[in-house]
């Protein structure tokens, strides 16, 4: 049995995406283990797998003045050496790391020890992190064509982000008798993320007279921005978050308004669901989001505005704009490649392994854990 390790942590975006590659790989029958932090949010959303579990110190390596920049370096330190004990014990087949200051020991002890490692690079330029770890990974997958430029040649493979199955099982009519919404008339999605879109959320209730003459709106609001006046709008309902009927949300949508989280807009890529795409400005933000959002647009899947040019208008002109091209948008995505991420990472896996033991490097007896 194959053995493989993942790592990656500190977001739910650095963990999810292994996940949807957990849950192939067990159906392949491997054997999986985890190294995360001691006690972020991927311990907790791993254990629930009954995956075995290994903590090791993090610290995050920071490019601004913070008192802890003195301290984190022996954390780092320490988590590698951590991490090269737990695989010299377990002694993997592969190690694969989504991302997050916690994968960078990991990476590293892997190539000490001899151990293939594959990274995924989720937002259009690597992360800090990430590019501390590329030199000891022997692939890194990309999300989008613009990233290959950016990474050594002979490294870069694009596969598109890794999607949880439980998306692909949502159910449209489910999601419209969740909201109360009838089948005669199309429905916007809207998500604002986890704290909310101000800008965006003002818009749409500014909006709502006119857009609920042509559609249903379901309405994501973010933790603590729910308006109570527009609680019995007929075709209109709100919530600060959606976490198990999001799946059938997702298939009730005709459209999706959102953020341009590399992981979010990978899901509805997957989904092949025309959006709009209201990106992260720079001044909040290493500017990821509108990179992201930029080669949506350029590929077709997109119709992207910036927060710095929302208003009542510019998000009307938008919505029509990709209503009256729906088809467009859903067979650029239907061509993309990317659409199969979990598929196209698994089979370069196999690859790499496959690889690894012709060289001599996969054929040690595995020491029980």
């Amino acid at each position: 049995m194959k053995r493989i390790v993942f790592t990656g942590g500190g977001t739910a975006g650095h963990v999810t995406p292994n996940m949807a590659l957990i849950s192939r790989l067990q159906e392949k029958e491997y054997d999986i283990h985890y190294i995360g932090s001691y006690d972020g949010i991927e311990k907790e959303l791993i254990e629930k797998l009954g995956i075995p579990y290994y903590g090791i110190s993090s610290g995050k390596l920071r490019r601004y003045f913070d008192i802890k920049n003195f301290s984190d370096p022996f954390r780092v330190w320490k988590g590698y050496r951590e991490a090269k004990k737990l695989l010299k014990q377990l002694h993997p087949d592969l190690v694969f790391s989504k991302g997050g200051f916690v994968s960078v020991p990991v990476v590293i002890a892997a190539k000490k020890r001899r151990i293939p490692a594959i990274i995924h690079e989720s937002d259009m330029t690597p992360g800090l992190a990430n590019r501390l770890a590329i030199p000891s990974a022997v692939k890194v997958c990309a999300n989008f064509p613009e990233t290959v430029q950016y990474l050594p040649e002979g490294k870069a493979v694009l596969t598109g982000t890794p999607i949880r199955k439980e998306l692909f099982a949502g159910n449209r009519i489910r999601g419209l008798e969740f909201c109360g919404f009838h089948s005669n008339l199309p429905v916007i999605l809207i998500i604002g993320g986890s704290t909310g879109a101000a800008a965006l959320n003002e818009a749409v209730r500014n909006l709502l007279p006119t857009l609920l003459k042509r559609f249903q709106v379901i309405h994501l609001c973010g933790k603590g921005k729910t308006e109570p006046a527009y609680n019995n709008v007929e075709g209109y309902v709100q919530y600060e978050y959606i976490s198990a009927e999001l799946s059938d949300l997702f298939a009730a949508a005709d459209l999706v308004v959102s953020r341009a989280g590399a992981n979010a807009i990978c899901e509805l890529l997957a989904l092949r669901k025309p959006m709009i795409l209201i990106p992260l400005p720079a001044a909040v933000s290493r500017g990821d989001q509108i990179l992201n959002a930029e080669s949506f647009e350029r590929q077709g899947f997109a119709f992207l505005i910036r927060e710095e040019e929302l208003t009542n208008e510019t998000l009307l002109t938008g919505i029509n704009q990709v209503v009256e091209n729906r088809d467009s948008y859903i067979a650029a995505m239907r061509n993309s490649i990317q659409t199969d991420a979990t598929g196209t990472i698994v089979r370069l896996m196999e690859e790499v392994m496959s690889k690894a033991e012709c060289e001599g490097k996969g054929s040690e007896e595995k020491t029980p854990v």
